[in-house]
């Protein structure tokens, strides 16, 4: 085969399979080619990659080693994209009863929460995540986005017991901003001792259902990992009762149901990508 025809071929592997690990021969006998040939051609993937800004290949030497395409979102790319977003839900109509951000529209959309997943998935690059936990709600569509660019499963955390997931374990935890006692519910199948975990929500008000999920890691001898949501209402936060660091997209700093007013900014995301980027 051709250079090029080769570089279509691995480049096209690399954006279907994200962090998955591949030894040189492998690509060698997909395309009939030499280990130094397919290594030349891995290089110029990779500076392809880190100048458009869409990643890079990572090399990891030794027996079991190879590379893999690692996605990330540049800085100045995210930035405009979450300050979009902020004008998208500060619009007056997304205001619920309660204190609650209307979010299924965006939530419906694959592009956009395409993009959301990667956002994620590129602070997370190095925390060597196993598993993407979500509970049954909104934010499922948001978990499988992350986990597609972790290339990792999703454990989903129900309300109630399904008899097609066999024997669960179920614990109850509090709300932490209406203060009333829920149960949740997870397969015993879904977790290994050890497992290193992100817990994935849509929306954190006071974090009461993160929460409960960490404890249900507890209940699994599962590690959490990292905590991703989508946005936070600012306004509970002397009532969050996670101590745990977490990335936040976006923030609901203030919302009037009565003047049909709502302001919604940046989360801390943007200054914890500021960090990471220098060091890739």
């Amino acid at each position: 085969m051709k250079r090029e025809e080769r570089i279509v071929g691995m480049v096209n592997f690399f954006l279907e399979n994200p962090r998955k690990l591949k030894r040189l021969a492998f690509f060698a006998e997909q395309f009939n080619s030499g280990k130094t040939t397919i290594s030349e051609d891995i290089n110029i993937i990779d500076n392809i990659f880190k100048k458009q800004e869409i990643g890079y290949i990572k090399r990891i030497i030794g027996p079991t080693g190879g590379v893999m395409f690692v996605p990330v979102v540049s800085f100045a790319d995210s930035e405009h994209f979450i300050h979009n977003l902020c004008d998208r839900l500060s619009e007056p109509k997304r205001i619920l009863p309660g204190g609650y951000l209307y979010m299924t529209d965006i939530l419906s959309e694959p592009s956009t929460v395409k993009q959301l997943g990667k956002l994620l998935a590129t602070v997370f690059v190095d925390k060597d995540i196993d598993i993407v936990m979500t509970v049954e709600t909104k934010g499922i569509s948001l978990a499988y986005a992350v986990a597609s660019y972790l290339n990792v499963p999703v454990v989903i955390v129900r309300r109630d017991p399904k008899v097609t997931e066999g024997s669960s374990v179920s614990i109850n935890y509090v709300s932490g901003s209406t203060g009333k006692i829920q149960t949740m519910v997870l397969s015993k199948r879904s977790l290994q001792a050890g497992d290193r975990v992100c817990v994935v929500d849509d929306f954190m008000k006071a974090g009461g259902t993160i929460n409960g999920m960490m404890n249900l890691l507890s209940e699994f001898d599962a590690e959490l990992a990292a905590i991703g949501v989508l946005a936070e209402a600012d306004e509970l936060k002397e009532l969050r009762v996670i101590d745990e660091d977490y990335v936040s997209l976006v923030k609901l700093t203030e919302m009037d149901q009565r003047k049909k007013m709502i302001q919604v900014r940046p989360g801390n995301y943007l200054n914890i990508l500021n960090k990471i980027v220098k060091t890739l």
